[in-house]
């Protein structure tokens, strides 16, 4: 039984006014949400295969609605600290996996990484993202104490990027003061989840993935979209089980060919299928954070701000100091998404932002960008 809240009265009265406007395919979509509050697999299949551009921007324009009336009506700036580019792990598609020799290994000191967080919540920053790779040089102490320090001293959420720690550590993470995890599971079909990561458990990534819900972080997963071998089905999958999972933030982004990987030379994932999938998870996870991902940016940066009009309500910022970013290659080209670039792009597209971001931006521009940009 679904509870009728007063925001989902109004999505029911902003859904069926346009429903007359989009073709019988689109209206039976939404029809079908408004009945289950979800979709169904062969409804999301039917999405991520959209090619006819008036009905893939009439789904869009739904997930639009879905995500301003159920979420927020602004969009939220999240700031990363890509703090160690160093990793114990081969996956297969990764530019920082372990046998890559070709790239500068670095790791930024605990006081340094304290100091940029700082400035970026000053910026207007409400959640700082630590990421890095599989790293144990950084221990679980360590990060235990950056964790609180950021959260108790600068007074802002703490989300974490940092692969598989052990159960034990999540909990201690999180009695610290992080309150958000990001453990993408990148692809729930087990045959390529096994080709693309030689050195990591299937099962144990779904059972971490669990425990962090348990613990009552908002825990994030997402799929790479364009993997070989992948389907449209596998996608689809992908979404169920991260609904079935309870997963609350969905980190979608297309696969990038990446030199000095094994999987250097395959064709890049599609910007287009990226935002059917989009649409797809809001109609069917529609409370889910979901960020229009940097690597949509990179393959067609325009994409990554069109997102935010289908189904994305996050962006996430890069405040990592460029003599460190260069060498956070995950994938080729990687763009800086930059803080006040991208605000005011935002703005320019008509969205708003959340209101301390906003103020400290009309803060900063009264004081010429006073802050001290990263």
């Amino acid at each position: 039984m679904i509870y009728i809240s007063k925001r989902f009265e109004r999505l029911i009265e902003k859904l069926k006014k346009i429903q007359n406007d989009v073709s019988s395919e689109v209206s039976e979509i939404i029809n079908y949400f408004l009945k289950y509050f979800t979709l169904d697999y062969e409804k999301i299949l039917w999405i991520l295969r959209l090619e006819n551009e008036n009905k893939k921007e009439e789904i869009y324009k739904v997930a639009d609605i879905v995500t301003r009336t159920l979420t927020t009506d602004f969009i939220t700036l999240k700031g990363i600290i890509e703090f160690t580019n160093y990793c114990n792990k081969s996956c297969n598609y990764c530019g920082i996996r372990v046998q890559n020799n070709c790239i500068k290994r670095y790791r930024i000191p605990e006081e340094e990484i304290l100091k940029i967080a700082k400035n970026g919540v000053k910026m207007g920053l409400t959640t700082i993202i630590l990421q890095g790779g599989e790293d144990e040089y950084f221990s679980d102490e360590t990060l235990e104490r950056i964790i609180y320090k950021i959260h108790h001293e600068y007074k802002t959420s703490v989300s974490l990027s940092i692969g598989e720690r052990s159960k034990e550590a999540y909990k201690r993470f999180k009695e610290a003061g992080a309150s958000k995890v990001l453990l993408k599971h990148e692809t729930i079909n087990k045959k390529i989840f096994n080709e693309i990561h030689p050195d990591k458990d299937y099962e144990y990534r779904i059972e971490l993935l669990d425990y962090l819900v348990y613990l009552g972080y908002i825990t994030g997963s997402g799929n790479i979209i364009g993997l070989p071998g992948q389907t449209e089905k596998d996608i689809a999958d992908d979404i169920i089980f991260m609904r079935d999972h309870r997963i609350k933030m969905i980190g979608m982004g297309p696969f990038i060919s990446t030199h000095n990987t094994p999987l250097e030379g395959y064709p890049d994932g599609s910007a287009d299928l990226t935002l059917n999938a989009y649409a797809a998870t809001r109609l069917t996870i529609p409370y889910a954070l979901m960020p229009a991902t940097t690597a949509l940016g990179t393959l067609k940066r325009d994409y990554q701000f069109k997102a935010l009009r289908s189904g994305c309500n996050v962006i996430m910022v890069n405040i990592t100091p460029d003599k460190y970013r260069k060498n956070y290659n995950i994938y080729d080209e990687k763009i800086k998404v930059e803080f006040y670039e991208t605000a005011e792009r935002i703005l320019e597209e008509g969205l708003k932002l959340s209101p301390y971001t906003y103020r400290r931006i009309l803060e900063a521009k009264r004081n010429g960008y006073s802050y001290e940009r990263i």
